[in-house]
């Protein structure tokens, strides 16, 4: 009698050992929850950066392409930042093409003449080219060209 317990007690723990391993299922697995799930939340959009954000971006570059000291910067720096605010707020305005067009002329035109008031003509000059060829194209570097060997 007791070798029928002692069996009977060995077989029931191997079978609830086997379903716990193997799940109701039978296979391994990843485990489902029986509650059930909500919507995912909703990927942020990253926030778009400020007049302020942007500028202080491009300040390296220019800064070291003109070879601008500090006053120099700061004088940029708040023009730039000054009018690129304007840009900024005609886009929000979504004004027909005609009117933001001559909206940021005006712009660009009042921002040139603030440009050409605080900084020395040759940096100005400077800054126009950068302007026109993009912000790219700092100094003309030559490149070396290698020798093929005969």
């Amino acid at each position: 009698m007791k070798k029928i317990v002692f069996i009977f007690l060995l077989l029931l723990l191997t079978s609830q050992l086997a379903h716990s391993q193997y799940g109701r299922n039978g296979y391994l697995g990843r485990q489902r929850s029986a509650i059930p799930r909500g919507p995912e939340p909703e990927p942020k959009k990253p926030e778009p950066k400020t007049a302020e954000e942007m500028v202080a971006e491009e300040m390296p570059k220019l800064s070291e392409a003109l070879e601008l000291n500090d006053f120099e910067q700061a004088v940029v720096s708040s023009i730039l930042t000054k009018y690129l605010k304007q840009r900024i707020e005609l886009q929000i305005l979504e004004l027909p093409a005609d009117k933001m067009r001559e909206s940021l002329e005006k712009i660009s035109i009042n921002q040139n003449k603030e440009l050409e008031e605080g900084l020395p003509k040759e940096k100005y000059e400077a800054f126009v080219d950068l302007q026109e060829n993009g912000y790219n194209s700092k100094k003309n570097k030559k490149k070396k060209k290698k020798k093929k060997k005969t």
